[in-house]
């Protein structure tokens, strides 16, 4: 039977060994953010009016489309006569 042949002597250590490094430095907590009831009701009522604005916003860019289309229908049926 063949036997794997192995070295007489052991593996040298490496040449090169790891120094120490510094320990890490401690990570600083964020400071803590107090939120009372007037903040949550300041931003409430802020994204309750960007929202109305918003919905302002969608409402007249429809309704100046939909004027846009039945003026060119019009000026189409009167340049047709």
């Amino acid at each position: 039977m063949f036997l794997p042949k192995y070295p007489d002597n052991p593996t040298p250590p490496p040449a090169h060994t790891h120094a120490p490094t510094d320990p890490a430095p401690i990570a600083r907590s964020l400071p803590s953010v107090s939120i009372d009831k007037n903040t949550v009701a300041v931003v409430l009522v802020g994204g309750v009016v960007l929202t109305a604005l918003l919905v302002a916003v969608a409402v007249t860019a429809i309704s100046v489309a939909v004027t846009a289309v039945v003026l060119r229908s019009m000026l189409r049926d009167h340049n047709r006569h």
